[in-house]
């Protein structure tokens, strides 16, 4: 139970770096894919692209980093990779706040902890 804990402790405080420090204000815009840049943001002549996929995947793939430093896990850093994708976009689509997706995520973090602390 302890060895769970101190796994749990260690991926909490990842999460917080990736969500909070390594998420720069440009990608916690550029993941929404609502937050497409206005015509009047561009160069003349350039239109809107929508990169919002890009961004979005590179903030789970930190998030995924941070779990595979922790726990040297492939399989729990793909987890991580698929499941913060999948509830940040449902965030930026408005099916649920910003509070129910770190109470999300943090369960994630809970179940991870827990199935790598199991004995063999």
């Amino acid at each position: 139970m302890v060895e769970m804990l101190i796994l749990l402790f260690k991926l909490l405080i990842s999460h917080a770096l990736c969500d909070f420090s390594l998420q720069t204000p440009s990608m916690a815009s550029g993941k929404n894919r609502h937050n497409i840049p206005k015509d009047d943001a561009l160069p003349p002549g350039q239109k809107p692209t929508a990169c919002w996929p890009y961004w979005l995947t590179a903030h789970a793939l930190i998030h995924a980093g941070g779990v595979f430093v922790v726990t040297g896990n492939l399989w729990a850093s793909l987890a991580q990779l698929v499941t913060h994708w999948t509830f940040d976009f449902v965030k930026c689509e408005g099916f649920t706040s910003p509070h129910i997706d770190q109470l999300v995520h943090t369960c994630v973090l809970v179940i991870t902890a827990s199935i790598l602390s199991m004995p063999a």
